[in-house]
């Protein structure tokens, strides 16, 4: 199976903000960080401890992550989620990771966003579920597979 889309470049490597925080050349308030990641509190936070999970690599979004970063970043995602909310006290958790300016994606260098969720948080992550009948819904499947 393939994809294809286009790629939204807006900016090159060496002026990629996230790529300057990532390898340390920004400061940022930093959760953990090994060879490949750094994870770092974000700075316009939708909740208390809300974190990004950075590449140290460039990669514009999730069609340009090779697989094996991809492994590592939700198995890097399991374990923050559980020791953040063992520490935070939270009551939920959301991974989010937008693709795309249409996804909502702001800076094109792929990113987790961690977000601890607490009740009444007044933050809410969802949207209106379409109503499409099941004669839609195996159109749209036979196009995806064939």
């Amino acid at each position: 199976m393939r994809c294809i889309i286009a790629r939204e470049r807006v900016m090159g490597e060496k002026d990629c903000i996230f790529c300057r925080i990532a390898n340390g050349e920004i400061p940022s308030k930093t959760l953990y960080e090994d060879e490949e990641f750094k994870v770092i509190l974000d700075a316009g936070p939708a909740t208390r401890g809300h974190a990004l999970i950075l590449p140290k690599s460039h990669y514009a979004n999730l069609y340009e992550l090779p697989d094996e970063a991809a492994v590592k970043v939700m198995l890097l995602a399991k374990k923050m989620a559980v020791f953040m909310t063992e520490k935070l006290g939270c009551d939920g958790f959301n991974l989010v990771q937008n693709n795309g300016k249409a996804a909502g994606q702001t800076v094109f260098h792929f990113h987790l966003h961690l977000i601890p969720r607490y009740k009444d948080d007044g933050q809410t992550l969802g949207w209106k579920p379409l109503e499409l009948k099941q004669e839609e819904l195996e159109e749209i499947k036979n196009i995806i597979i064939g």
